[in-house]
């Protein structure tokens, strides 16, 4: 079980590395574009925010590894909450899509981490 706490939280901390490198570095690619349904107009535009954004991703992937690599759980679990927040704020005011994809994983690790811990 707490393999699976680990493997959770890694595909988590996986997850925001991964949004900070389509944040950050191919928001205006086709990638990008396609990801997150933008024109190449809007994305170029929004640029600056989107790297923003994807450096917030980036420590959060960061705080769960340094947690992992530490075995400190309280760390693990504090950061876990923030994706949730993140998730479900994003789910609010975006599109409902961002829980499932953020908000679902995470809690999965949250429930894990609970009962190995």
């Amino acid at each position: 079980m707490l393999m699976l706490a680990k493997i959770l939280t890694l595909l988590v901390a996986g997850l925001h590395g991964y949004f900070l490198v389509l944040e950050m570095f191919l928001w205006t690619r086709p990638l990008g574009l396609k990801t997150f349904r933008n024109t190449p107009e809007k994305a170029e535009t929004t640029r600056v925010l989107a790297a923003n954004q994807g450096l917030y991703n980036g420590f959060l992937a960061a705080g769960l590894l340094w947690g992992l690599c530490t075995s400190q759980w309280n760390v693990v679990l504090f950061f876990l909450g923030c994706v949730v927040v993140a998730a479900l704020y994003g789910a609010y005011s975006v599109s409902k899509r961002i829980f499932f994809v953020q908000g679902l994983p995470a809690l999965a690790a949250i429930l894990t981490v609970i009962l190995v811990t």
